[in-house]
């Protein structure tokens, strides 16, 4: 069975969601299929939305899992993001980001265990 995800993030105003989720996931929005929604494509048939919907806005949770999850918190950075906290489970690290409406996209991974 193939799988894909098309998981979206309830925010009260798209076009300020889209300039920080450009600068968190590092690209523009693949495509707009409206005025309210922005659509980022992440990896073949993997996509994350955001939707103006300010009655439901800021309950998002969600994580990226990436392979080299510190250097990509490293280049978030550099465009101007910085984590909030960061959680260790092993060898597995997730950094935490909150958009202006408080939903929280997490980037993670496993990292190489320090000898």
């Amino acid at each position: 069975m193939a799988v894909g995800i098309f998981a979206g993030i309830p925010v009260r105003d798209c076009k300020s969601a889209v300039e920080w989720y450009t600068k968190l996931l590092g690209k523009e929005p693949a495509f707009y299929p409206n005025d309210i929604e922005a659509v980022w494509q992440l990896a073949e048939d993997r996509y994350v939305y955001v939707i103006e919907d300010a009655a439901r806005a800021g309950g998002g949770v969600g994580m990226i899992w990436v392979d080299d999850p510190a250097a990509e918190v490293e280049r978030i950075g550099e465009r101007g993001l910085r984590p909030v906290d960061m959680e260790e489970h092993g060898n597995v690290c997730k950094w935490v980001f909150h958009d202006a409406d408080g939903n929280e996209t997490g980037i993670g991974g496993e990292i190489a265990p320090v000898s």
